[in-house]
C-alpha cells in the first residue's frame, strides 16, 4: 500500500503551496479553505503561512499546525486533473 509523503514544498502566492511527493507526483495546492480552527488561527496571516517547513513527510508550521500527507495527495491530485 502507498503512503504518500511529501518531500518538497514551495510557496505559490496567497495560501497556496506547491507540494511534491514521493512516488514523483506534485500539485499546488490551495490551504484557504482549511484554515479553520483555534491551530489554523495563525496561517490566516500570510506572514506566518509562509513560514511552513516539510517534516514527518507533510507540510507543517511552527505552533504544530499540519494536513495529513493523505489529505494533501488527494487535494493535489484533483486539482491535477481539474
Amino acid at each position: 500500500m502507498f503512503l504518500p509523503s511529501v518531500i518538497r514544498a514551495e510557496y505559490r502566492g496567497e495560501y497556496r503551496i506547491h507540494v511534491t511527493f514521493n512516488d514523483g507526483k506534485s500539485g499546488t495546492i490551495d490551504f484557504g479553505p482549511w484554515l479553520e480552527g483555534p491551530v489554523f488561527e495563525a496561517l490566516k496571516n500570510t506572514e506566518y503561512f509562509k513560514r511552513f517547513f516539510v517534516d514527518g513527510g507533510t507540510v507543517s508550521w511552527p505552533n504544530g499546525a499540519d494536513i495529513a500527507p493523505e489529505t494533501l495527495y488527494a487535494q493535489a491530485q484533483s486539482s491535477a486533473a481539474a
